[in-house]
């Protein structure tokens, strides 16, 4: 389809891999992501749900998001509730690629995918997989004109034929970001973040000092991500307001199930995100998935405890409150915690401040003399042990990336590292370089030793 694509500002393009069960969606998923996210297994219906994961092509950036596989009822109707999924990120993506099995051939149902993708008015790739060469794609390609398709791609995802020369100039076709005159360079992109009802939008409101968002409370109001720019104490900051992350068995309307994916696109184009959490119903299994995908990110993160006024002065429930958080975050011990309440103000003038301090610390770049000095500090006060005899030698450290700094040390056995003595340096180039508010990441690399006759 020759569909114009426009791109969503600030955004990555959402491309979803669709197709009969068994085609090799998930082998291609796991290709392009260069992972094993999708389980692979010749089994139809194995891929139960959607699986999303951010690919970078030459610079272009995609959220792919894997499926489970169409299947047509003998009525011509979508069956069971791995049909609503996989429409439902049909239905929301920009792209879709069309995965058909070029060694299955064409089946019955076939013409009835194809033909409801056509409806959707937006660009679909048809990729006939399974193909591992020229003259398969000469043997194999033919018989899938007769589903009115014009243009095919053949390839294996599984051996690699095809693959690299359809996704270079799929990537290249796709429209570059458009970073909009509107909104600065220098602002700070801030996300609100959590379930449904959480109070996302009356933070928002708070925070501009306008009713801009729609308060209700019925939850799932917010269908979309909207964004609105301010400028406070000669900072600006562009705040993005999310649909609520809903626990999947509670999804019931195919757009509350889009909602997921706006809000996992708005972590991938934020700079800090303001995890909210509801005082009133504390920690739930939900609000610690959404904390997950905020660490997988490596996004700066704030964690707010709304609907304070709700509990304050119960010192059990308060107690029982802040344990629940502190255990939920643990793998993010750094994320300032802040009790609020959106509704009626109380602590939501510490948000932004603080949220210039996480982004100074989020943005940070260190020269790599600064970075040696703190590697000799902490070799000195804890030696790097034994490792099958050895001493573990930790040669040098550079910086490689900044939101979240990104740290690279030489080590001439990684492998060797234990994860404990790692987690000993991560935390030594935190409060030596006053990074503790914010991710830390340091990957150990071997250094070539020099090789001598």
């Amino acid at each position: 389809m020759d569909t114009t694509i426009t791109h969503r500002d600030h955004d990555a393009l959402m491309v979803a891999l669709v197709g009969r069960p068994n085609v090799g969606k998930s082998t291609m998923f796991n290709r392009l992501t260069k992972s094993n996210l999708a389980i692979i297994d010749p089994t139809p219906g194995v891929t139960r749900d959607r699986h999303y994961a951010t690919v970078t092509w030459d610079e272009q950036r995609i959220i792919l998001i894997d499926t489970g596989g169409i299947e047509m009822g003998v009525d011509g109707t979508i069956s069971d509730q791995i049909q609503e999924q996989t429409w439902a990120a049909i239905e929301e993506a920009d792209v879709i690629l069309h995965i058909l099995d070029g060694v299955g051939g064409i089946l019955a149902e076939d013409y009835e995918v194809v033909k409801r993708l056509r409806s959707l008015q937006k660009p679909v790739h048809h990729i006939v997989n399974k193909i591992d060469g020229p003259e398969k794609e000469e043997e194999l390609l033919s018989q899938f004109y007769e589903l009115g398709i014009y243009e095919m791609h053949g390839m294996s995802a599984s051996h690699g034929y095809g693959f690299k020369t359809f996704f270079n100039e799929f990537f290249a076709s796709l429209p570059v970001p458009d970073d909009r005159s509107d909104i600065p360079e220098e602002a700070i992109r801030v996300a609100c973040i959590g379930r449904p009802n959480v109070g996302k939008s009356s933070l928002i409101n708070r925070l501009l000092g306008q009713d801009r968002m729609i308060v209700s409370d019925i939850p799932g109001t917010t269908r979309d991500s909207v964004d609105s720019l301010l400028t406070r104490k000669g900072n600006q900051y562009l705040l993005i307001d999310t649909a609520g992350i809903r626990k999947k068995g509670r999804v019931k309307e195919k757009i509350e199930k889009f909602s997921v994916m706006r809000a996992l696109s708005a972590l991938e184009r934020c700079d800090i995100a303001l995890l909210l959490i509801d005082a009133d119903e504390g920690i739930t299994e939900q609000d610690t998935k959404v904390i997950g995908y905020a660490l997988e990110r490596g996004r700066a993160c704030m964690i707010l405890v709304n609907k304070w006024d709700l509990v304050a002065g119960d010192k059990k429930r308060e107690k029982w409150i802040m344990g629940e958080v502190e255990m939920a975050t643990k793998f993010m011990p750094y994320a300032p915690v802040f009790k609020i309440s959106a509704l009626n103000g109380n602590r939501v003038g510490k948000i932004l401040p603080e949220a210039n301090r996480l982004f100074k610390q989020y943005t940070a770049s260190f020269s790599t003399g600064a970075l040696n000095q703190v590697l000799k500090k902490a070799t000195e006060a804890h030696t790097p042990p034994l490792h099958k005899g050895r001493r573990l030698k930790m040669y040098y450290t550079t910086q490689v990336a900044s939101s979240p700094p990104t740290f690279v040390l030489f080590v001439n056995y990684p492998k060797g590292v234990h994860f404990s003595y790692h987690r000993f340096l991560v935390n030594q180039y935190r409060e030596q370089l006053g990074l503790d508010k914010c991710p830390v990441r340091l990957f150990l690399r071997e250094r070539k030793r020099k090789k001598y006759g």
